[in-house]
């Protein structure tokens, strides 16, 4: 259980780093122009680029605090906050129409709650 733990960790950290550094460093305009990202449009630059922020933490969350054995339940609770980031996502898509988009929101949500459930409950570090 820990591998997978670790390989859904390790993947989520890679797809939400990209994702908040893109969001970080790309301007507005840019950002809506890529499919599924229209809904940047609807938000204040600053609020764009602290989601972008809350993402790229998250992502180092995932692994840098048990890589570096300094408070490893700060893993559990990057993924807890990644959750609830992917339910705003998920809400922001659905009220946009974006059925697909909101599939992915899902699926990312699902697998941050399963590292949060194994780094909070059974295995923890």
């Amino acid at each position: 259980m820990n591998t997978a733990l670790w390989t859904v960790a390790g993947a989520l950290a890679v797809l939400f780093a990209v994702a908040g550094l893109m969001k970080i460093a790309r301007p507005g305009p840019a950002l809506a122009a890529k499919e599924g990202m229209g809904w940047v449009e609807d938000f204040p630059g600053p609020a764009v680029k602290t989601i972008g922020a809350l993402e790229a933490a998250g992502a180092a969350g995932l692994v840098l605090p048990a890589i570096l054995d300094i408070q490893p339940i700060l893993t559990a609770w990057a993924a807890a906050g990644l959750v609830a980031v992917m339910v705003g996502a998920a809400i922001v898509h659905l009220r946009r129409g974006e059925v697909r988009f909101s599939a992915v929101n899902t699926l990312l949500l699902s697998l941050a709650v399963f590292v949060a459930w194994g780094r909070f409950g059974p295995h923890s570090f």
